[in-house]
């Protein structure tokens, strides 16, 4: 099994780990389990790159550029914000290096050019194999119903009627059924839900294919210049609230990394954004219970396989005490389970300079196992 390790380099202009630093990580790492690619982003240091893709390239390993594209962009360039169906801008209150992240809305053209733009400003020609996009999706329920019922701009709100949907008649239906507008006849594993409303079955419906679109703009133009394309995913138990729809959104992707975080309690873990949905909606109908332990895993993993590009599920390896509880064995056993599914690897994440090193030894150990 092939391992993808990802690195956060720091936001656009922060401070981060020296590259001689990064590459002795890598080199400790790559020395016990077989690397393929490395994630690193989204810095603007491009000295950081260039020195880490000399060695990384020496070695057979990819660099791939980790690139958000709905929030964080807008620090760096100028974008139009998302707002809820009720016009309210979307703004999470979790906070990434001291400031809240704001979302930016997933039809704009100018978004979506604002993307290409900062990858030709900043990184073009920094050597990179590939580019990884993150963010591809609207907030989750971590701002409440306000998240999911997004985005309602004008542009978002002519897209959505050329859809057949009146964000109007959806809002209001929402207003009048609360909880109930999202009770749900199915909820599958693999998220694809079925509400009994059908307006608000295809709102849902209708801003996967909205995202989808842009994330397809988006591939095609960084596969013109010969880049590989990876996805970053919520799991598929909760990537329908948030605009992801597996089978549609990698219609152009090369591979994916869906955040399979069972011990994330921060978002896009599973447990956290499930959570989420039951306490802003606890009356809804239809939800089902996730199921524990490794058993999630699996369903989640069995899920993931119906999609036809490179596989590569995301395991948390670094760990904090307050959102990533994390051990030896957790990292032991979702690695296991990863392998019996036959995927093309796994990814060490979110940040491997956080990892500690009984962390690696069990993901050194668990493949060894199988040698």
């Amino acid at each position: 099994m092939k391992y993808i390790l990802q690195i956060f380099a720091g936001s656009w202009h922060a401070e981060h780990d020296k590259p001689e630093d990064m590459i002795r990580k890598i080199e400790e790492i790559s020395a016990r389990i077989p690397v393929e690619k490395v994630i690193i982003g989204w810095n603007t240091d491009a000295a950081v790159y260039r020195t880490l893709g000399t060695y990384l390239h020496e070695k057979g390993i990819q660099m791939v550029l980790w690139l958000p594209v709905f929030t964080e962009i807008s620090d760096v360039a100028e974008t139009d914000q998302a707002v809820d169906l009720f016009g309210r801008p979307i703004e999470t209150p979790v906070e990434q290096e001291g400031k809240a992240f704001v979302f930016s809305c997933p039809s704009s053209r100018r978004n979506i050019q604002a993307v290409k733009d900062v990858y030709e400003r900043y990184f073009a020609e920094c050597g990179f194999d590939g580019v990884f996009l993150d963010r591809v999706r609207s907030q989750s329920f971590v701002t409440g119903v306000s998240g999911v019922l997004s985005c309602g701009c004008e542009n978002c709100r002519q897209v959505f009627r050329q859809k057949g949907v009146n964000t109007d008649a959806v809002r209001e239906q929402y207003e009048l059924k609360k909880d109930s507008f999202f009770d749900m006849s199915a909820y599958p594993a693999d998220g694809q839900f079925v509400l009994d409303d059908p307006l608000a079955q295809r709102f849902f419906e209708a801003k996967e294919e909205i995202i989808a679109e842009s994330v397809w703009d988006l591939s095609r133009f960084f596969k013109e210049k010969g880049l590989i394309v990876g996805l970053d995913l919520f799991a598929p138990v909760v990537s329908r609230f948030v605009g992801q729809n597996y089978g549609m959104i990698t219609k152009y992707a090369d591979f994916i990394k869906p955040m399979l975080y069972r011990r994330t309690d921060a978002p896009a873990g599973i447990g956290y954004e499930y959570a989420l949905f039951e306490q802003h909606a606890p009356k809804a109908r239809g939800r089902v219970s996730l199921p524990e332990g490794i058993t999630l895993l699996e369903t989640q993993l069995d899920a993931v396989g119906k999609v036809a590009c490179g596989k590569y599920p995301g395991i948390e390896i670094n760990y904090d005490k307050e959102i990533v509880r994390t051990d030896p064995d957790y990292i032991a056993e979702s690695l296991a389970a990863v392998r019996r599914h036959g995927f093309e690897g796994a990814a060490l994440c979110w940040n491997i300079m956080e990892a500690p090193e009984a962390h690696i030894e069990a993901a050194d150990r668990q493949e060894n196992e199988q040698r």
